[in-house]
């Protein structure tokens, strides 16, 4: 049998020395020897152990350290691994040795080593068999008194138990079957013990007690809270057996019903599945049919948190899938005090408003030749007399008037104060994070509008300044060229204007700005997700893709707001000699059409398209790609559906550890807790396999 060349590369003498040198690399990986078992299990043991008298020894403390999963995704305290303990500690002198700890990690090698664990702690006198007493003892002393009471003399436990020398004995082929089976028998007992009038339905309350005893540690906290609301699912506000049964194999088989969300959600066209997608994937993916249409109904009832006819996302299934997850709003409330958050969330707003600012900036001289344009083409004209046939012809005489540089005249107000576009990004983000959805992460549409609006509302404090000088700016040079006015610099229109004059047209400057915002944001977010398809299976948006969005989301926003801008125009604009005086914003509107007709309302409009569509679609580019390439130092990473089947894979030993805990804790929640403080004793004598007299 010939080695394969990809291991070992053919090399003649004549070869090159880079092929050479790779051959004789691949050569020595083949025959290295990486760190052996007993080096690694060593360099554990001394980072972990203590010295005690001279000896190193772990004890429970790092043993705990030493055995339990780094990250482990699962709700399993930390502290009850400490039950394992026990078994390490074959001596019984409270401490782990070194030799004691290389027979616990060979224990671990095994394939059944999580069963075989659990065995250990049921098999109290070290027989190798558990009897009747032992079980019934064991299982007593750790779910403890207030409990559902368990029924030992039961049909169920006696099909398990054989006979050894007359007594009814328990091997450890038999034990691995009774403890897959036993929370379904704790299950059936626990309903009939609460059923107390026996008509087959017990009370919301109950059914959460026996839930929280047998799979609290495979719910998350938001899931266990809403246990009480499964008797929504049928009239009458109770739960049946059939309901209880069937919610119980849907945490058994969790597993699988993240497999099938995960591959149903990644081939649905809209990332999103409901119940008969749920089921006819399952129906497709297996040899037969997994899951019951109540099954179904109880996932999607908890997913979507009461309302299971919608369609939902991967997102919406992460408290159902993954037992450690929190509301992203109580786990920010959890890490940071009230003080501490308020001073996070203002200093966040800085930050983005920074970032906005420079964003704002990038996207005003890009597109501000076409803003001149379409201001000029826009104020008022001495009635009979029109300054501008078109776009095309004023940018025309902008040039042969002012030169290349006029369209530039009035850009310095822009930059020079914090940018328009910082104000609303920053508050259009900061009542969006506010209104969204603690729990998925969405937004309403309805809060989508008040959030645009409200930024659109606010920037107009800092906007209408800017714009009554920047147009004042910018009239000036085709005056001076046709009037011989000399220019004013801002600063003097600024004196000339004082405070109040700052905010003339201020109302048309409102009734442009809000639903400009209104329709903009929205439509910008709505895109990006659904025509853009951003996050759908972790997508992320190209370069292009998030131009194109903005730029299109601008074009109906600068449109459909181009009559409010052309009324704010007209009445910022310092009117000359022969051109109509406005009083306000009424009166500009009424004049405006009675002299020019309708279609005057939207003059510039194509060049209000032309450069907002731009300047936003640059604006936002330049805004998304500063806060991927400069995120928020302390902002809190975007949530993903973390559980067993996405993490990278822990080392086998501890994977087993972890399961062996789970064993017990499938007897009562609190096993581990409880097993932690007792004093048994246990050892790691080979239970002997025998089969049924």
């Amino acid at each position: 049998m010939g080695i394969p060349s990809t291991v070992f590369p053919v090399v003649h003498c004549d070869s090159d020395s880079s092929l050479a040198a790779s051959a004789i690399k691949s050569v020595r990986t083949a025959v290295s020897v990486p760190e052996t078992e007993l080096r690694r299990w060593r360099r554990i043991f001394d980072v972990n152990s203590k010295i005690i008298n001279g000896e190193r020894y772990l004890d429970p403390d790092s043993f705990v350290n030493a055995i339990a999963p780094t990250g482990d995704l699962s709700k399993i305290g930390k502290a009850q691994f400490a039950i394992l303990f026990k078994i390490a500690d074959s001596s019984k002198r409270g401490l782990v040795s070194w030799e004691d700890f290389i027979v616990f990690e060979t224990l671990l090698k095994r394939p059944d080593a999580d069963y075989w664990m659990a065995f250990q702690f049921f098999d109290v006198d070290n027989s190798g068999y558990i009897d009747f007493d032992e079980f019934k003892n064991v299982m007593s002393a750790n779910i403890g008194s207030d409990a559902i009471p368990f029924d030992f003399d039961c049909d169920w436990v006696k099909l398990y138990l054989g006979k050894k020398n007359g007594a009814h004995v328990l091997g450890y082929n038999e034990f691995t079957q009774l403890m897959k089976g036993l929370q379904g028998e704790r299950l059936r007992q626990a309903f009939k013990y609460l059923d107390k009038d026996q008509d087959g339905f017990i009370r919301p309350d109950e059914f959460k007690r026996i839930i929280l005893e047998i799979a609290g540690h495979k719910l998350s906290d938001a899931v266990i809270d809403r246990l009480p609301t499964l008797c929504t699912l049928s009239p009458g506000q109770r739960i049946s057996y059939s309901e209880v049964i069937a919610f119980h194999n849907v945490i058994r088989e969790m597993d699988m019903v993240e497999r099938i969300i995960r591959e149903a959600t990644a081939s649905s066209k809209d990332g999103r599945i409901n119940q008969s997608d749920f089921l006819d994937y399952a129906s497709s993916s297996s040899r037969y049919s997994l899951f019951t249409p109540m099954e179904a109904s109880i996932i999607f009832h908890f997913a979507g948190r009461g309302n299971g006819d919608q369609r939902l996302a991967l997102l919406d299934f992460a408290q159902l899938l993954d037992p450690r997850w929190v509301a992203p709003h109580d786990a920010v409330e959890a890490k940071k005090p009230t003080a501490t958050s308020t001073l996070h969330a203002i200093a966040h707003s800085a930050y983005s408003f920074i970032q906005g600012g420079f964003a704002g900036a990038v996207g005003a001289t890009i597109v501000y030749p076409i803003d001149m344009g379409k201001m000029q083409n826009q104020r008022s004209t001495v009635v009979g007399q029109v300054l501008y046939k078109n776009s095309i012809d004023c940018a025309r005489k902008i040039l042969v008037n002012e030169g290349f540089f006029g369209f530039y005249r009035g850009l310095g107000p822009q930059l020079i104060v914090p940018p328009e576009k910082a104000i609303k990004l920053t508050v259009n983000d900061l009542i969006r994070s506010r209104a969204m959805d603690p729990e998925t992460g969405r937004i309403k549409f309805g809060w989508e509008l008040v959030a645009g609006g409200t930024a659109g509302g606010c920037q107009v404090i800092f906007t209408n300044p800017l714009e009554i000088v920047k147009i004042r700016l910018q009239v000036q040079g085709e005056a001076a060229k046709a009037e011989g006015a000399v220019p004013r610099g801002a600063m003097h229109i600024i004196r000339q204007l004082g405070l109040v004059g700052l905010y003339k047209g201020a109302s048309a400057c409102l009734l442009r700005d809000i639903p400009f915002s209104a329709i903009y944001f929205p439509a910008y977010g709505h895109l990006k997700s659904d025509v853009f398809k951003e996050g759908y299976n972790g997508k992320q948006l190209s370069f292009m893709e998030t131009l194109a969005a903005a730029g299109i989301a601008g074009m109906p926003a600068a449109y459909f707001t181009t009559p409010a801008d052309v009324v704010k125009t007209r009445l910022q604009v310092e009117a000359r000699k022969g051109q109509t005086h406005y009083k306000g914003l009424r009166d500009a509107f009424v004049k405006i059409y009675h002299e020019e007709g309708f279609r005057a309302l939207f003059k510039g409009g194509p060049a209000r398209v032309l450069r907002s569509s731009p300047q936003f679609g640059f604006t936002l580019l330049a805004y998304e790609q500063l806060k991927k390439l400069f995120p928020y130092p302390w902002d809190d990473k975007p949530r993903r559906v973390e559980t067993a089947l996405t993490s990278r894979p822990d080392e086998i030993s501890k994977i087993r550890a972890r399961n062996a805990l789970k064993i017990l804790l499938d007897v009562h929640g609190d096993f581990g807790r409880r097993a932690a403080a007792s004093g048994n004793k246990l050892s790691l004598i080979s239970p002997k396999l025998y089969s049924k007299d």
